[in-house]
């Protein structure tokens, strides 16, 4: 055989063995201060850390916090200190009426968290959300009481009114170069102005309770005299769901040769998973079971939670949000961008909008005001959205409504004044505030930034 057939083979073996090694996470460079020696194979961490058992995860987790990488831990830490904090106080607060309570009112201001997640992770801030809430409710009671509109024609135009506002905002912002704080203040003001208009001088439309919507979104139970499945139906089905999106990825994964999840760590996931949705399940069931607005909510995270993990747009926001330029210079339209995350905002304002007046079965003057814009703002902040943009999750939107809903739920229980409840809730404001600025610190002390 000729010198030249055996090389031709030689070289054949080696890209097959780099190429079996990159099919197990591993991959072959050759070293930066000499191109001409051997090539190192490098081995992905996360392969190292799921080979070393509980030791390589506290490994890894070590590594995270000290670089800053804390996700969801201070909120987590933080709530199970409040509800420790409450419980001592008064033993009624973990008691299931009370935890329904608080899964039934955090909805509301939690669809217009989930809507300024979106903002947030561009590094802008949308301060109309709450008159855009209470303008959808009081369009709504004026098709259906004033007009005589059907029900849920009503909630669908309100909602896309909705998305038209923020799409007006966005394009101001987007297009002509207005400062989204500036735009987004002027609608505050305008929005709640037309709000008041259309309310009159009686400043209260009631709307029949049995009204479709407004039904759907009071404290009505999920699959209504059959509360107990549907709680236990949910909770089913969230850990089917989860299963099946786990054990997909891992097929993904495996078949484009990456790190995958184990499937030993999969189940212990979706089985904590499993044990978390079944307690709260049986909780709930002791009071009055899941409601349709906690359903409704949280099926949004869901869905709007795979929109920016597992899709093409969703990633686009976190690049214009990680920076403008980078993302323009990737072929990103970075004006529509902009646009629709705007409109994104409004539309869910609006649903917000249509759990308040589930709520009330009423549209008031008070619909989207008071501390409504702050308390959505702080659920996201809070739930660990950072403000700087392109880092968070819609699940903080959950997550710091949780910690919101509780303080609030926690001082009534103890009778404290409202003043107390501004100053703590401020608090916990500040205090994710300068957790997020010092991980952003600690992250590009790490060179992760």
């Amino acid at each position: 055989m000729s010198d030249t057939s055996k090389t031709v083979k030689s070289d054949s073996a080696e890209a097959a063995t780099a190429g079996a090694g990159a099919a197990e996470g591993q991959t072959t460079v050759a070293p930066a201060d000499d191109p001409t020696a051997a090539p190192v194979t490098v081995v992905d961490p996360r392969l190292l850390v799921r080979e070393e058992g509980f030791k390589g995860y506290l490994t890894e987790f070590k590594r995270k916090v000290k670089g800053g990488e804390l996700g969801s831990l201070p909120v987590v830490i933080g709530l199970i200190v409040i509800w420790t904090i409450f419980q001592l106080q008064n033993d009624r607060f973990l008691s299931a009426d009370n935890l329904s309570n608080i899964s039934y009112f955090l909805s509301a201001t939690g669809m217009l968290a989930i809507g300024l997640v979106f903002v947030l992770l561009l590094g802008e801030i949308d301060l109309s959300v709450g008159s855009v809430s209470g303008l959808a409710s009081t369009l709504f009671a004026v098709f259906v009481v004033n007009q005589g509109v059907n029900a849920w024609l009503s909630l669908v135009l309100a909602v896309i009114t909705g998305i038209a506002i923020g799409a007006l905002h966005g394009w101001f912002f987007a297009r002509i170069g207005v400062p989204a704080f500036v735009v987004t203040l002027a609608g505050f003001l305008g929005w709640n102005g037309l709000m008041l208009w259309l309310l009159g001088d009686s400043g209260t439309i009631n709307i029949p309770s049995e009204t479709g919507p407004v039904h759907l979104f009071g404290q009505s139970s999920f699959f209504m005299d059959q509360a107990i499945i549907g709680a236990y139906l949910l909770a089913g089905l969230a850990v089917v769901l989860t299963l099946v999106g786990n054990f997909n990825e891992q097929r993904r994964r495996k078949a484009a040769g990456v790190p995958f999840r184990p499937t030993s760590e999969i189940l212990l996931r979706v089985g904590a998973l499993g044990l978390a949705s079944f307690v709260a399940a049986a909780v709930l069931n002791d009071s009055a079971g899941v409601s349709n607005a906690l359903v409704i909510f949280l099926a949004a995270l869901v869905i709007v939670d795979f929109v920016l993990r597992r899709t093409t747009y969703g990633r686009q926001v976190f690049a214009v949000g990680g920076g403008i330029e980078a993302a323009r210079r990737a072929g990103i339209n970075v004006p529509m961008i902009r646009i629709s995350v705007f409109a994104i905002s409004g539309g869910f304002a609006a649903v917000g909008g249509m759990f308040f007046a589930g709520q009330t079965a009423s549209a008031t003057l008070s619909a989207g005001g008071g501390n409504t814009l702050m308390l959505a703002i702080a659920a996201a902040v809070i739930g660990g959205t950072s403000l700087f943009g392109g880092r968070g999750s819609v699940w903080s939107a959950l997550l710091g409504m949780l910690v919101i809903q509780s303080i609030q739920t926690g001082l009534d229980l103890l009778n404290m004044n409202t003043s107390i409840q501004y100053m703590i809730t401020g608090a916990v404001l500040l205090g994710a505030v300068v957790i997020d600025s010092v991980s952003r610190r600690s992250q590009k002390a790490a060179g992760r930034a």
